[in-house]
């Protein structure tokens, strides 16, 4: 049926206006009690998914990546959809609008997206308003939701660290995770933070800010993750994973969109990064041992890809441009897979 409606029409929209209208219509359905138990009743993670990472319990290995829920508006709605874990973002310090139009596009032929978005948002204040608001209910508190936080676009490079620490001082409080992207292609010098020595001071300022936050609020400290692009080499991959072990941090999520395609500006996620997605974390567990959280994100369509991200040492798993190709069944054919997994090894263990 999705398959039907998107070949017919979605195809036919600009794709940030279907994405505008698919996500107004999934908050929709959350605001309708009776209607979005249903939905969640319908989609919900089995219970033989559930894991516990950092003394959380997250109801399925798969959740939903950065970039379709920017600004914390819907994360009630995208977890009745299934996905065991939200990561809302990417939030910079400072509201901005990002770059001019059109700045997504969809490859039909590889099911991919391409986009140039430039981290659109309405700034770290505002999204800190609104998840204080989600974890003022019991059933916002139980939802596990990852914040991920980039840099202002007009916030020069040697300014970046306090950038982040800004973001990430507003936002700890009331996420279950941080991510720490440097890694987008889309805002002008943003990957050149990538190298170590720029990145330290970055880790380290979010790390200092997120933990005198988290503090005052009477909180444990909440993770901090760094995200990777694809296109870095297997020298810079180790580099980043010696700092990490060095500096303490909790893990890393990889990868973002890459750049190495020809078809115009923005980064390119899908099936296309798959192969190299699985190449980088399989790389960093060899490096960082079993103790690193590794969040395996890049073009996970159906439950075999999400295995290939589990087999090769990836903790949590998620997906987001499946979710445009596939419906709003996408994650629970993949939490259900996952699921059915765990329970097999468990039988097999008794």
């Amino acid at each position: 049926m999705y398959r039907l409606l998107f070949d017919l029409v979605l195809r036919r929209l600009d794709p940030e206006q279907a994405h505008r209208l698919a996500f107004g219509l999934i908050r929709a359905v959350a605001a309708v009690p009776g209607l979005s138990r249903v939905v969640a009743a319908l989609f919900a993670p089995p219970a033989a998914g559930a894991v516990e990472v950092w003394g959380r319990r997250f109801p399925s290995r798969f959740g939903l990546a950065a970039g379709f829920d920017k600004d914390a508006h819907g994360v009630r709605g995208l977890t009745m959809l299934g996905f065991g874990f939200v990561e809302v973002g990417t939030v910079t310090a400072q509201p901005q609008p990002g770059n001019e139009p059109p700045r997504l596009w969809r490859v039909l032929d590889r099911r991919a997206l391409r986009n140039r978005m430039g981290f659109n948002n309405e700034g770290s204040a505002a999204v800190a308003a609104r998840l204080r608001r989600l974890r003022a209910t019991p059933r916002g508190r139980d939802l596990v939701v990852g914040v991920n936080i980039g840099k202002t676009k007009a916030t020069p490079a040697e300014q970046a660290a306090a950038d982040y620490a800004t973001s990430a001082g507003r936002l700890a409080p009331y996420a279950d995770y941080l991510v720490v992207n440097v890694s987008s292609p889309n805002t002008p010098g943003l990957r050149d933070l990538q190298a170590v020595e720029a990145l330290r001071p970055v880790l380290e300022a979010t790390r200092v800010a997120a933990d005198e936050a988290t503090t005052r609020a009477g909180r444990a400290p909440v993770p901090v993750l760094v995200k990777i692009a694809p296109d870095l080499s297997d020298d810079d991959v180790d580099a980043v994973a010696e700092l990490v072990a060095e500096l303490g941090l909790d893990g890393v999520v990889a990868v973002n969109t890459t750049i190495a395609h020809d078809l115009g500006p923005g980064g390119l996620s899908g099936p296309p990064v798959l192969e190299r997605g699985l190449d980088v974390v399989a790389r960093l567990r060899t490096r960082l041992g079993d103790e690193a959280v590794l969040i395996g994100v890049g073009g996970v369509t159906t439950p075999a890809d999400a295995r290939e991200y589990l087999a090769v040492g990836a903790t949590l798993v998620q997906g987001y441009t499946g979710l445009v190709y596939e419906g709003p069944a996408y994650a629970a054919r993949i939490t259900r897979a996952l699921a059915a997994d765990a329970a097999g090894r468990r039988e097999v263990r008794r």
